[in-house]
């Protein structure tokens, strides 16, 4: 059991993030794919991805495999490669990470003593080693998340936006007796939360984040960031709780219907802005954006300029990179044509 104790000041200090970042959720997913028993949420998704692992996929995914000894035992991709729901994002954050964060995060999992000589490597600070554990988490994003990402925005959106209207009609304590009631139960002033390990956590004035999560099943997971004691904990939280709500993730609908709405899209937006609406809602850079597009920067800031005007998309600059998201608004605009 994991009991973590608020003040007033916590409570005030509490907030819900709008995902754990495309990263973290990318390293749950790996966990619920080489895990032996599969929960009935994640059943349709694992068929999906049956005999797709050979070869060329499994030698790239390799490096993220050795990083997950058992269950619950995977890397803490939120602290090394941040929250941002674009993973070039968190490839170029997991790039930069400092290597006594590295060093910190593979010493907390139990690895078999016959390590790699390319987990040594990345454990000693060799650029080599870096940019091959983000080579092999982009491959597993691409692989078991980007397919299914812009609907797994909408649902974490419309979890969240439930969150707020809690919070709204009954306070920060209402929020915490109902955010997940199989996992967690607030005892004022204490949440407890199942967990595979016993302990007690301070909050002592830092608050805690509320992260909705996919790729999370019968557990919540705490993120912290080891580099910095006052920067608030982060409580990963499950979201799919019935079948039909995790069925509608994995249906990718009618292939001709898509393609329709999407034609019907680009004639009310334009084609390339209509497009740039479909990468945005994978999350991304306004770097990431030309690429996607095979356009310049500046033509895809002045597309993404007019689609945040129209309260399509949102922009927020986080260190040097401009990074956009899909609004509600802007979601049910791409997805209205397909749900017809």
């Amino acid at each position: 059991m994991l009991r973590i104790h608020f003040t007033a000041d916590d409570l005030a200090r509490t907030r819900v993030a709008g995902t754990v970042g495309a990263a973290a959720e990318t390293g749950h997913a790996l966990d619920q794919l080489l895990c032996r028993v599969s929960p009935v949420a994640f059943r349709p998704w694992r068929r999906q991805l049956s005999g797709q692992f050979g070869g060329r996929l499994r030698e790239a995914l390799g490096p993220m495999v050795s990083l997950v000894p058992g269950p619950g035992q995977a890397l803490d991709l939120s602290a090394l490669a941040g929250s941002a729901p674009s993973i070039e994002a968190g490839a170029e954050h997991l790039l930069s990470a400092a290597d006594s964060l590295v060093r910190m995060e593979i010493e907390h999992l139990a690895l078999p003593r016959a390590e790699p000589r390319w987990l040594r490597a990345l454990m000693e600070g060799d650029r080599e080693a870096r940019e091959l554990l983000a080579g092999s988490l982009d491959s597993c994003y691409r692989a078991l998340v980007e397919p299914h990402w812009h609907r797994m925005r909408g649902h974490l959106d419309a979890v969240r936006a439930g969150y707020a209207r809690t919070v709204l009609d009954g306070g920060v304590e209402r929020l915490l007796e109902t955010v997940c009631p199989t996992l967690v139960r607030w005892e004022a002033p204490v949440l407890r939360v199942r967990f595979p390990r016993d302990a007690d956590i301070r909050l002592a004035g830092r608050g805690l984040v509320l992260a909705p999560t996919v790729f999370l099943a019968h557990q919540a997971v705490l993120l912290t960031d080891l580099t910095d004691e006052a920067a608030p904990l982060v409580l990963g939280i499950p979201t799919l709780r019935d079948p039909l709500t995790a069925a509608a993730l994995w249906d990718d609908g009618d292939r001709d219907g898509g393609t329709e709405a999407r034609r019907s899209l680009g004639a009310l937006l334009g084609r390339t802005r209509a497009a740039a609406l479909d990468v945005v809602a994978q999350g991304c850079s306004t770097g990431e954006l030309a690429r996607r597009l095979g356009i310049s920067p500046a033509a895809a800031s002045q597309h993404a300029g007019v689609l945040r005007d129209a309260n399509l998309i949102t922009t927020r600059r986080r260190g040097g990179a401009v990074l956009h998201s899909i609004t509600p608004l802007g979601l049910d605009l791409l997805n209205r044509g397909a749900a017809r």
